[in-house]
């Protein structure tokens, strides 16, 4: 997560001008504006900067349900050997703990039981097909992996045996993990041919009532009955004429009158809410458009791809023009450029609803609703729909790993307690992020944040996630100011947030039984063990861990000399990750785009990427050193980091300028004035023109991350079984490895060139050039024949049973392959008429 983000200050936030045509807002007279909000019903008003009491008048009764587990720092001991058995695992049978909704709701609505406010053709398909999640396994198959866990078992065992004893409390109250994460279906707002359901948890309420444009925001008109775990409901039937009570794009809130006074509060399972011009508070949106207007999805799922190439974007700032993007025009010109690219997924940032804009879409506020700046629900879909058209995975950049401390728009003291969906005091709150933190040991979190992923992925069709701030989640220290040295006391002990990690097997084992197609990927710093193995063999479940450390190590490096680089370092960062844990390695992403800090482009070449990146003018030394070490970073760091890779939009040409969120100054309680720009979007866009453009040195730069792509969709090498590093010389400055039958080879030395340069390699036969980061197509010098063509030579050289004799330019990198043994493209998938010859 980018944590260089700007505190969010609610008395500074400004209005955020809608950028689309459409906004969802019937203007009542009768509707006051929240900021100034008066309630005929008491005198009292919420303090947004205050802090309720931590208890409320439901705590007793929800005291026994809503918490699953005990202290997360007291371990117990387990018997292992009692893993193998459900029945041997010692849990806290409570009798007398119902779901929230063991009182039947069809009592109440028995001759219309409530149905999902959004069915699309893949929700009735899933209801013809029944899903189902596997139990648990025995949890111990990651002994076998990795034998230092052995000395830690008390801790990784109770850890299971916590994880297992929820999955035994979700199936025995609430029909099984496969129900329980549809708790949107129960939640929020459902309607059914009779009327409209809402239901709202909030237990520390004394009183609520739903208010809107529809009863012109009377607090008399619709109050709402509690029942005794919390949860408020009413029922409103169909107007006389058979339409809903609630027009579609009506406003909606739900006022209730809490210990800290009265409160409107946007209802926390809202799937759409709108911030109207010229209002600084967001309002839920009651969205449930006529049936000739929601988005039906025509295509399916593409097939999941062994190799991950991932392009990660914003779809606010993905717009050449210093505006607010929309998702409409993501879909017709980014899509279509990320498919060109060689990209196979793109992951999007700053989907679920945000009130402060330059938080990067990470201080939530609507955790189930797509953002209203970029367009409506159903322009999202569509945009989904048409990446998997052009056979792209979609994935979501998912936050539950903290919220915002929004009191207005978002959880925070929803129902007037601090603790209510987070934890109570300075444990719930993060110190630097400025957010609050989830208390996954509570019942109802678990509905909310299960059934929070599996809607995105039921409804919008994302193939999967890439999980923010997990590093913060698993620990209670959340990874600040520790320096993890891969000990494995840092992993299991006191400061590890038992309760997080299992709230992260049960979602891991959610997708990925009822979505086994579906992408989860965990953004986790530590390096914890078991990380991406199996929910059932012990592990915490993800299919890849962002590989983070890579970046960090480019940043090291590019603040050094070049004589002070060494490949050993180099090698030994992009190697070092767990045996059988996939990772997506990156050499940046957005952190390294945002104001403050620098891209890899910038390090290299700073300000005279201003004035010397056009082709009509002479190159500089430092520009020729950037656009070369540029092209050999991103290729080593594909060939050796991991088995996916990412790159942040724009980066791949080299953007010349940083992400700077349009913002005002912003005044800091020590009396500290951080300065703004005006509220400009002049660094808040893409300029892919810059990498189209044929007079400039961008483009070069661009096409040799497309044909890295494209060598990659054709070879598989990122995934291939087969890796061996033959040579890191320090001397030399060269690292040559091979990844399935190609063999790397790097020369970073800064001007010495190897004329007849043997490097080893392990199969017999011809070998060609495939890739040549100094073509002149690639903004190269063009020191290689690429018709020459190299044969192996029999004769044990660095540890290889053979050898080829290449010339190796300085500051290059090469790709050769074996040619008898060369693949075909798969599927529709052909190389660009500029990659085939290069």
């Amino acid at each position: 997560m980018a944590t260089k983000f700007l505190a969010y200050n609610l008395l500074h936030h400004q209005p955020i001008v809608k950028s689309h045509g459409r906004i969802f807002i019937e203007k009542s007279s009768s509707y006051s504006a929240f900021s100034s909000l008066t309630v005929a019903a008491s005198k009292e008003v919420l303090d947004p900067g205050g802090q309720g009491d931590a208890s409320s008048p439901m705590t007793d009764q929800l005291e026994s349900p809503s918490t699953i587990s005990d202290d997360p720092q007291v371990i117990h001991n387990v018997d292992s050997e009692g893993m193998e058995d459900d029945k041997k695992i010692e849990v806290e049978e409570q009798e007398s703990f119902p779901s929230v909704f063991a009182k039947n709701d069809e009592e109440a609505h028995a001759e219309e039981p409530s149905v999902p406010l959004h069915r699309n053709a893949s929700t009735e398909k899933s209801e013809a097909k029944p899903r189902s999640i596997p139990p648990p396994g025995a949890g111990q198959k990651i002994y076998e992996i990795d034998s230092l866990l052995l000395g830690f078992r008390d801790h990784i065992d109770y850890r299971y045996a916590q994880y297992k004893k929820i999955r035994k409390e979700i199936d025995k109250y609430e029909g099984g993990l496969e129900v329980f994460s549809r708790g949107y279906e129960k939640l929020g707002f459902m309607r059914s041919e009779t009327g409209i359901t809402y239901r709202e948890w909030a237990p520390g309420a004394k009183s609520a009532a739903l208010i809107g444009d529809f009863n012109n925001w009377n607090p008399s008109a619709d109050t709402m009955s509690q029942n005794e775990f919390g949860v408020w409901e009413i029922f409103l039937p169909n107007t006389a004429d058979g339409s809903p009570a609630i027009p579609h794009g009506s406003r909606v809130k739900i006022r209730m009158e809490t210990q800290s006074g009265v409160k409107d509060s946007i209802p926390a399972w809202i799937k759409f809410s709108v911030q109207a011009p010229g209002e600084i508070p967001y309002s839920g949106i009651y969205y449930d458009p006529p049936e000739e207007e929601k988005y039906v999805f025509k295509h399916p799922h593409p097939k999941r791809p062994k190799s991950l190439r991932i392009y990660e974007s914003h779809v606010g700032m993905s717009s050449t023009e210093p505006v607010i993007n929309t998702y409409a025009n993501f879909r017709d010109n980014v899509l279509p450029r990320i498919k060109r690219l060689g990209y196979n997924a793109v992951q999007i940032m700053a989907i679920q609803e945000h009130s402060y804009y330059a938080s990067f879409g990470y201080h939530v506020t609507n955790f189930f609703a797509p953002s209203s700046r970029f367009g409506t629900p159903d322009d999202l879909k569509s945009l989904i729909d048409r990446a998997h058209e052009l056979g792209l995975l979609v994935l979501m950049d998912i936050v539950h790993s903290h919220a915002s401390n929004n009191v207005l728009d978002g959880l925070n003291m929803f129902d007037g307690t601090d603790a209510h969906y987070f934890h109570s005091g300075s444990k719930g709150h993060h110190w630097m992020w400025d957010s609050r933190l989830f208390n996954y040991g509570s019942w109802e979190v678990l509905r909310f944040l299960l059934s929070n992923a599996r809607w995105w992925l039921e409804e919008y069709k994302f193939d999967g996630f890439r999980f923010d701030g997990v590093t913060s989640m698993m620990y209670t220290h959340h990874g600040l100011q520790v320096a993890f040295t891969g000990n494995y006391n840092e992993y299991f002990g006191y400061a590890t947030d038992v309760d997080a990690v299992v709230y992260l097997m049960l979602v891991n084992d959610m997708i990925h039984g009822l979505y086994p197609e579906a992408v989860t990927i965990g953004e986790d710093v530590s390096g914890m063990p078991t990380f991406c193995l199996p929910v059932q063999d012990g592990g915490v479940g993800f299919d890849y861990r962002l590989h983070m450390a890579v970046a960090d190590k480019w940043i090291e490096l590019l603040k050094k000399r070049d004589e002070d680089w060494k490949m050993g370092d180099i090698v030994y960062t992009l190697v070092n990750r767990r045996w059988l844990e996939k990772c997506v390695v990156y050499a940046e992403s957005h952190d390294q785009a945002l104001v403050g800090d620098k891209t890899i482009a910038f390090w290299l070449m700073d300000k005279d990427m201003y004035d010397f990146m056009s082709l009509d003018r002479p190159s500089t030394p430092l520009i020729d050193r950037g656009i070369a070490l540029h092209k050999m970073i991103r290729l080593i760091t594909m060939g050796l980091g991991g088995e996916g890779y990412l790159n942040f939009m724009g980066n791949e040409f080299g953007h010349p300028e940083w992400i700077d969120f349009p913002r005002g100054e912003q005044h800091l309680p020590s009396g500290k004035v951080i300065p703004g720009n005006n509220f400009s979007y002049d660094k808040c866009r893409r300029r892919f023109d810059l990498g189209d453009a044929d007079y400039l040195r961008y483009k070069g730069m661009q096409q040799f991350d497309q044909a890295m792509q494209h060598v990659e969709a054709k070879y598989g090498f990122m995934t291939s079984e087969h890796q061996y590093i033959s040579r890191k010389d320090e001397g030399e400055r060269v690292i040559v490895f091979e990844r399935g039958n190609l063999v790397f080879v790097f020369n970073f030395h800064w001007h010495e060139s190897y004329c007849g340069y043997r490097v080893g390699c392990s199969k017999p036969g011809k070998y060609k050039i495939v890739l040549d980061s100094d073509d002149l197509l690639f903004g190269g010098f063009n020191r290689l024949n690429h018709d020459v063509e190299f044969f192996s030579t029999d004769g044990w050289y660095d540890n290889r049973p053979r050898s080829l004799l290449v010339y190796a330019p300085n500051r290059t990198a090469v790709v050769y392959a074996l040619v008898e043994d060369e693949p075909k493209a798969t599927g529709n998938l052909q190389l660009p008429e500029n990659v085939k010859n290069s």
